[in-house]
């Protein structure tokens, strides 16, 4: 019993040692993205929905970027930003 509890708590002291050996990157949690880093998240100025940045679709419009969720949306947010310049 005794050599049992002994190997027990070797075990633990190796493992609690090995992680404090380890550099910092590789004791920071990671996720299941590629890189282990968490995306962040934008919001589609047409129509609202949330997508990762690394999702969206980049448009520079009148010198600010912006995030969409697809094609389509940038394109008719591309229409409806032209079309009220024009009637200003």
């Amino acid at each position: 019993m005794r050599i049992l509890l002994l190997a027990l708590l070797i075990y633990i002291l190796y493992r609690f040692f090995r992680k404090m050996i380890q550099p910092p990157a590789e004791r920071t949690q990671t996720y299941d993205t590629p890189g282990g880093q968490v995306d962040e998240m934008v919001q589609d100025p047409f129509c609202g929905t949330y997508v990762p940045v690394r999702q969206a679709v980049k448009r520079n419009i009148g010198g600010k970027d912006h995030f969409f969720c697809s094609e389509a949306c940038a394109d008719r947010f591309e229409k409806e930003k032209s079309r009220t310049e024009k009637s200003l």
